[in-house]
This record gives C-alpha cells, structure tokens and sequence, in this order.
C-alpha cells in the first residue's frame, strides 16, 4: 500500500450487489460522503451494464460478475482502465479478504449472498447486513464466525438499524423486549377473500418504500418482518420472546426497543435506506449525508397497532422458525424465495405463498444443528417442494 493510500482515512469499502435497491443507494452514499468513504469493489451478478455504469462514475479499483455465462461477453473497454475484473464466486471470495477492505457492505438478496458474506466474516472484517437471509438461514454458525475471526456486523436494514441505535439507550440486560415496525405492506386492509385475488402489479405497488420484487412481495405477505423476527433473534442475541412486530403505516418508526423500566426509545426518519446504509458504514461516527430529513415543524400522523395473524400468517411463521432455530430459519427462507419466484411468474397465487411455506415448514427434516453443507441440502430440498405447488 502506498504511503498516499495509508494517509487517507477514508473507509475502504466492498458492495456485494451493487445494482440491486441497496447498491444504488449506497452508490448516492459514497458521493455524498467522498471524504470518508471510497467504494474499491462493486459486485453484480448478471446486470452488467449497469455495473459498468456504477464502475465508470464511482472508480473502483475492482468490479465482479459474479455470473460467468454473463461475463463471458463482456468488453474489457466497458470498465475504466484501471479497474480489475473478476469473475464467478471465486470473484467474490477475493475481494472481501482484500486487506485493504475495510467493511462489506452484503447486499445480494436472497440465499445467493450466504457465501460471499461467510468469506467476508472469516476474513475478519466489518460486515454491513443488509441480506438477512444470512443470518435467517445460518445464523448460529455465522455469529459463532464472528466471533471467532473478529468480524463485526452491523444491521443495514431499516429496522435492525433502528434497534441497533436505540439498543445505546441502556445496557443489553435491561432490554424487556423489542418491537420492529411493520408497514403493512399495500394489503393491509384487504380483507382474506380479497387477498386471494391479488395480482402481481397489486403486489408490487408498495405504498412507502421503493425496493426490489422479491422484497416488495415479502412486504406484502409480511414475511419480510417474519424473517426479521429470525434475523433479531440471532443478531441481538435475544429469545424469540423477546421480538414482537407492530404496524405503522406511516414507515417514520423503524423500531423500538422496551426497556425493564418503562422506557421506550424509538428511532425515526423518513423511509430512505441511505440513513441506514450511511450508519453502517460510517459506524461508530454520524456525519453529513444524503438522507431526507424528518421535518417535524409540520404535521406528522403515527399510527402504530398490532397485527391480524390470520390475514398475516407469515408472522407466525417467523415466531415459530426463530423458536425452533435448527434449519428451520433456512427452510423457511428458502420456501418463501421459491414461492415468491413462482408468484411473480405468474404460476402461483398471492394467497398460496404463506400457505406452501408452512407446509414445507411443518414437513422437513428437522436438524436442530445443521453444518453449512447440510443447510445448503435443505435449501435446495425445500425449494423442490414448493415446485409442487408451482402450477404448470
């Protein structure tokens, strides 16, 4: 390293998933936070276009395409003279152990981002969360890495940012309980019969937030907050007891946490992920950044109420897979990744996603301490048995 790049102070930082919803933010969060932080490696999977695009405005020193029948055309004259192309999940693996990385921000959603984010904990290094299915699916085995490389993870979702900073309102033994904060998603007050007529557009015409389709459609079956119920459980260390989810439609408290006296401490701001990707990276200091600002000089309505389990059931999903931990966590996101996959083809009905995942759920092979190999086997098991309920 030269004595020009040991003097900048800047955060080094990797993005697993740039040109996904997470990527693209992230990318207005470097160029409003240039002075300290500095993008070194973009990763995407097949759009590569955009990933040149991102290359050509941000320079980073390496870019990845992590599918090799997408990179196997691609011009070397479509990236920046001096950036570095890697190729495949070999790609991947390398640019996270970089030393001169200093955080990860892990943002391929779904089951595709487990082993990316595993390489970068075992090489020690700062993980910013923002693929829940890591911990979903993995998540003793992951927390145990940590530990023993020295990683530290910080939650990018919303959410889990948001109990993260209000968990510095008190020390950990006087947390009674936490309570992430549920849209509700474009269906909230759909009746069960009108649900079962939901289309793909209704599904994806999210009322706060702009994120990708897999996502959207979790909001709208409310097993996106299920999966968080397993993510919290794991990243915070509580029992499962301890996590209860409310609705607020207004998406401006992103979580609270209940403390053994009383206190509630809430954390809000508009709904944008930069504020959150912008805490992780930047994590321990706050600064300047891109964010939209809470302007509390107007009016501001905050509605918060429990939720209907029977409309909701993936709720309790999430409750019984944090319980049974097992491979119960990558069942269940495995299950829901299937079945959200048939839905947005067209081959399953909205209302049949919550019901295929508790029936996979129910009928696996319990394994209550599965190694990585055998979480993979179940996951590949489990998405064949939602194709039973794919139509065809």
């Amino acid at each position: 390293m030269s004595d020009q790049q040991k003097s900048d102070q800047r955060k080094n930082v990797a993005v697993l998933g740039s040109t996904g919803s997470i990527g693209r933010s992230a990318a207005e969060v470097f160029t409003a936070c240039s002075d300290r932080l500095r993008p070194v490696a973009l990763t995407a999977h097949r759009r590569v276009p955009e990933l040149a695009e991102q290359a050509r405005r941000l320079q980073p020193r390496y870019v990845v395409i992590s599918d090799e029948e997408a990179a196997a055309g691609v011009a070397r004259q479509m990236f920046p003279a001096d950036t570095r192309l890697l190729v495949g999940e070999a790609g991947l693996a390398q640019v996270v152990a970089l030393p001169e990385v200093d955080v990860v921000l892990a943002a391929i959603v779904g089951r595709a981002g487990l082993e990316s984010t595993w390489a970068a904990v075992e090489a020690g290094k700062t993980i910013a969360l923002a693929n829940k299915e890591t911990l979903v699916m993995a998540g003793p085995l992951v927390t145990k890495l940590a530990e023993r490389s020295g990683s530290e993870i910080l939650p990018v979702d919303s959410e889990h940012s948001a109990v993260f900073q209000a968990l510095r309102s008190g020390r950990r033994h006087e947390v009674r309980r936490i309570i992430l904060t549920a849209s509700g998603g474009p269906f909230l007050n759909y009746t069960l019969a009108e649900l079962a007529d939901v289309t793909v557009d209704d599904a994806l015409a999210h009322p706060t937030w702009d994120m990708g389709p897999k996502i959207t459609v979790d909001s709208a079956t409310m097993m996106n907050k299920a999966l968080e119920i397993v993510e919290a459980r794991w990243l915070f260390d509580l029992s499962p007891e301890q996590i209860d989810v409310v609705i607020h439609p207004q998406s401006i408290v992103h979580s609270l946490v209940e403390f053994v006296d009383g206190s509630v401490v809430a954390q809000m701001s508009p709904p944008d992920m930069k504020l959150p990707i912008q805490h992780a990276l930047t994590w321990p200091d706050r600064i300047e950044g891109a964010a939209p600002r809470l302007d509390l000089t107007d009016p501001v309505r905050l509605d918060l109420h429990p939720p209907d389990l029977d409309r909701f059931e993936a709720l309790r999903l999430g409750h019984e897979a944090a319980r049974a931990g097992g491979t119960a966590g990558a069942v269940l996101n495995a299950a829901n990744e299937a079945a959200v996959a048939g839905f947005l083809a067209g081959d399953l009905p909205f209302a049949e996603i919550t019901t295929a995942c508790r029936s996979v759920l129910e009928h696996h092979d319990f394994d209550p301490a599965p190694s990585l190999a055998d979480l993979s086997a179940i996951d590949r098991w489990a998405r064949e048995e939602v194709s039973r309920w794919v139509c065809t």
